[in-house]
């Protein structure tokens, strides 16, 4: 931890005087906050998992070095290879029958059908795109490698004066590189995956975390061609024949200009581009039309727009380079117009392996906490991408909800491609009937946020409406007349075993159906759609309450509790990320919130994954332990991330916070770690709006700018000396405002713009707001 006074000290100064309208109220710039945070090394990374991450949503790019050369992992979003699972398209493959399986005990055929062709087939599967790789001179003598994450740069810089600029254009889809003080020119070379099968190559292996041999797709060798064009730029393009006419390129141009300075862009342009694609252009930039410093001008003007959307200051410093790390990446990882976070984004593995499960869009865990964090921090456009693309699959999903579950509605794959279709694995999660009741909370959160009524009334109810039909027609009566799924599930309790399915509903499904049937009232409530309204009310009080332990504790399923250290939180989901326990409503949910705490910590930790910290912070913050939530999070990014930031599962430093010490690269966690951190700073899920709801009393002094809440509020704030002193909010939308008093009842100065009935009653402060208006409280 380090001391932060002269940068609290400037924002208090600038808080109250900059608010104005609906923007942040400074630049980090200002401060040069972000500098201090930069990734800087003095050796590049000898794995890919290791390198410098860049990315604009659509493309990305490792920077490391293999061997002798300096190399960049180059990747495509959507380069995919879709073939289907020929077990799905069986007549007798439906849900009616794997319950049937499950209830005689004959689950074995269940699982050949659902979970052995993930393992067997080594597609569908993300794909690599390719490696573009420079022999720089005297390449082990570095100076430093840095990433600005200002500007989102790399910077290699060696002793012998050579220096590599490198990036992803924020905006198009171009990766582009400078080298400057070479003294003989070099000759960049264009590296395919190695996807050719010879005949002595393995055909068989799984795809988990270590995934397995690309050679077992079995495409052809690539063609690779090299041409001069006029001016002396050089290209080499390389094409790659896929699966079923599927097909992309890679293609590099560069050339020398005369004071022996190379540069170069590349970029990767598949046969079939993401049907939502909106970057401005397909075809490679002219480097005689574009100079290097005219593109990196644009693509710094993007990236300095991101990072006025919000920032903080923390006297952690660990946790505080860990949000900037965190921000950096999702920006750099999910952009709208193209697809959302996989597994590993665009930065699939480089190691002729298939990526880490294939890559793919998981939806019982994975993809959910990959946008945690885009609501708070401010970043709804970032968030879009996710939601767009569930809507573009929903076609596919209802299709598959009709075949599979034999209802009307909707439910999504728990594990999918890219075009939205199942992928198989283990059948209780990848093909669960409560997986868009999870999906729908992020429609539901960007309404909340942002307030936008064409967005509720053409996107978030229609999904979540579509949800509750499904769940209606799939649940059945018990012995008491409640309703109930004919099968349960857990993730990932029991694994992929028969016992993983359970007669009663669990907490996890349970928690979700309580949760879609509230939000589809409260919406239709909002949409003035009085049938809807009394239609899931009545539905929603059918369902039993959730199933608590004589202690107190949240169980797995009636009569059966959590019996050993797991990773996934998933019996926890009321407390977070639903919220249907809640610390303010009353000593019941404080007791049962508590009690279930305290039994994941009694179980302990040995196997947990990175993401299971991630998740517990944001669970102690809800409980409004600051102490457990900090520690929780500096676990994870002390422990459990490279020294790239990237997540990796399991427990590096071999120091026992989890007997899981492998190092598969996911990105949930990272996501799910700022989300916790933004816990901390502010809340807003019940309709208060709390400030530093969840702090460490050793946290003396922090800050943060253009965190939004719920309501489409814009909050910043100030804590020095162990106490809030200033807090500005801007109402987007305007409407009431409820906010738990932050200066503990002690006299403020306020000072509104459009902001009207500034009251302070009963530990609050309420007040009513136009559309736009602003009002920054300072205590006296």
């Amino acid at each position: 931890m380090r001391s932060r006074t002269p940068q609290i000290f400037w924002l208090l100064i600038l808080l109250p005087a900059i608010v104005s309208g609906q923007a942040p109220m400074f630049s980090l710039r200002h401060l040069s906050v972000m500098k201090y945070h930069n990734l800087r090394f003095t050796k590049l990374a000898r794995s890919w998992d290791e390198g410098i991450p860049l990315g604009n949503g659509m493309i990305g790019a490792l920077i490391w070095q293999r061997d002798t050369v300096l190399r960049m992992s180059l990747d495509r979003a959507d380069l995919w290879d879709l073939r289907g699972i020929k077990e799905f398209d069986r007549p007798e493959f439906r849900f009616a029958w794997v319950v049937e399986r499950a209830m005689r005990g004959e689950y074995q055929r269940a699982q050949e059908m659902g979970d052995v062709p993930y393992n067997r087939d080594a597609a569908p599967t993300k794909l690599p795109g390719a490696a573009l790789e420079l022999p720089i001179p005297g390449i082990n003598d570095v100076d430093k490698v840095e990433l600005d994450l200002e500007d989102a740069v790399c910077t290699v810089a060696w002793k012998n004066g050579v220096k590599l600029e490198s990036f992803v254009h924020a905006t198009y889809p171009f990766g582009w590189f400078r080298i400057e003080g070479l003294r003989s020119r070099i000759k960049p070379k264009l590296i395919p995956p190695p996807y050719a099968l010879p005949d002595t190559a393995s055909d068989h292996g799984n795809s988990g975390p270590g995934g397995n041999d690309l050679r077992r797709l079995g495409y052809a060798p690539p063609v690779i061609e090299e041409s001069e064009a006029a001016g002396s730029e050089k290209r080499i393009r390389y094409h790659q024949e896929c699966w079923n006419g599927f097909s992309y390129n890679v293609e590099l141009v560069y050339r020398y200009n005369a004071r022996n300075t190379l540069i170069g862009f590349w970029s990767i342009v598949p046969s079939s581009p993401y049907h939502l694609e909106n970057q401005k252009t397909k075809n490679p930039i002219a480097l005689k039309i574009f100079s290097f410093d005219e593109v990196l001008r644009k693509h710094r003007q993007w990236w300095q727009q991101f990072w006025q959307q919000s920032s903080i200051a923390l006297p952690d410093s660990i946790l505080e380079k860990q949000w900037y790390l965190e921000m950096y990446k999702f920006g750099s990882a999910s952009r709208r117009g193209a697809p959302p976070i996989t597994l590993q984004a665009v930065w699939t593995a480089d190691n002729s392996r298939l990526p880490p499960w294939k890559g793919d869009f998981h939806h019982d865990l994975n993809t959910q906490l990959s946008y945690w964090p885009c609501y708070s921090a401010n970043h709804l456009e970032g968030g879009l991408a996710y939601l767009d693309w569930l809507w573009w699959c929903k076609p596919v999903a209802e299709n598959y909800t009709r075949t599979y579950f034999g209802t009307d509605g909707l439910d999504f794959p728990g594990v999918s491609t890219l075009t939205g279709a199942p992928m198989g694995g283990w059948i209780q999660y990848s093909l669960s009937p409560t997986v868009s009741a999870w999906l729908a909370q992020h429609f539901y959160l960007h309404w909340r946020y942002s307030m936008d009524k064409t967005f509720l009334k053409e996107r978030a109810y229609p999904w979540i409406r579509e949800v509750a039909i499904h769940l209606d027609q799939l649940s059945v009566r018990d012995s008491l007349g409640r309703r109930k799924l004919p099968l349960s599930s857990s993730p990932e309790i029991n694994d992929n075993r028969v016992d993983a399915w359970f007669k009663q509903t669990t907490n996890y499904d349970l928690s979700l159906v309580r949760w879609l049937f509230g939000a589809a009232e409260e919406l239709a409530t909002e949409l003035g759609m009085k049938e809807d309204v009394n239609r899931w009310s009545t539905i929603l009080k059918e369902w039993p309450e959730l199933a608590v332990g004589e202690n107190g504790k949240l169980l797995v399923a009636p009569g059966y509790e959590l019996k050993e250290s797991h990773r996934h939180f998933s019996h926890l989901m009321s407390i977070h990320p639903l919220g249907l326990l809640d610390w303010d409503r009353g000593d019941e949910d404080r007791r049962i919130i508590s009690a279930s705490l305290a039994d994941l910590e009694r179980l302990g930790h040995d196997w947990w994954c990175g993401y299971s910290y991630a998740w517990l912070g944001s669970m102690w913050a809800r409980a409004r332990d600051g102490e457990k939530a900090a520690e929780a999070l500096r676990t994870f990014a002390t422990c459990f991330c490279l020294p790239n930031s990237f997540h990796v599962n399991g427990d590096q430093t071999n120091s026992g916070k989890s007997k899981f010490t492998y190092r598969p690269f996911t990105l949930e966690g990272n996501f799910a770690c700022a989300q916790g951190i933004q816990e901390m700073l502010v809340q807003s899920h019940n309709g208060v709006l709390r400030v530093f709801p969840a702090v460490p009393a050793g946290w003396r002094e922090a800050s943060f700018n253009g965190l939004r809440a719920e309501g489409a509020l814009l909050v910043s704030a100030v804590r020095t000396d162990g106490q809030t002193r200033s807090v500005s909010v801007v109402a987007e939308k305007g409407g009431k405002v409820k906010m738990l008093d932050p200066f503990g009842g002690k006299k403020v100065t306020s000072t509104p713009n459009g902001v009207v009935d500034i009251q302070f009653k009963n530990g609050f402060v309420e007040f009513k707001a136009k559309a736009g208006a602003s009002v920054t409280f300072d205590l006296q």
